[in-house]
């Protein structure tokens, strides 16, 4: 099912921040300390569960991308809201996965092997409520994902 608003389930607490550089509704985001906001950069970083939303006061859809220098709605969610968020390109996702940054804005499965290392501190911001499978993808562009705030 395609939703049409980021926010599914839960009511966050909304803010507006001047975009950086262009950012999506649905963009994992973070506040710079110019008090702008850009897409989350650090891969497996800290994250706020801040996710960029559709700008439905001026008919803004789920598509229709923020441009830079321009004022955006984001969203900082709560534990058990749920959000449309994007998810990275090449990711392979079961329900109940694990989410976390992929360094841009998107979504990656959080790899939990023992042999690849510690996860960051507060890096976990979602866990995946729907199968994603873009391993196989011919179309280099991240796709949406329901996701769970833990």
């Amino acid at each position: 099912m395609a939703y049409k608003k980021i926010a599914i389930v839960g009511t966050p607490n909304i803010q507006e921040f001047v975009a950086n550089a262009a950012i999506t509704p649905g963009h994992l985001c973070e506040i710079m300390s110019t008090g702008k906001a850009r897409v989350h950069a650090t891969a497996g970083g800290t994250a706020d569960k801040l996710f960029a939303l559709e700008d439905d006061n001026l008919g803004g859809e789920i598509a229709t991308a923020y441009t830079a220098a321009n004022v955006a709605r984001f969203g900082y969610f709560n534990t058990g809201d749920q959000v449309y968020a994007l998810l990275a390109d090449g990711e392979n996702v079961a329900i109940g996965d694990k989410l976390e940054s992929y360094g841009d804005g998107t979504l990656r499965k959080v790899d939990t092997d023992a042999s690849a290392g510690e996860i960051a501190v507060e890096s976990i911001v979602g866990i995946a409520l729907e199968a994603v499978n873009l391993s196989a993808s011919a179309v280099t562009a991240a796709a949406r994902i329901r996701m769970t705030v833990i």
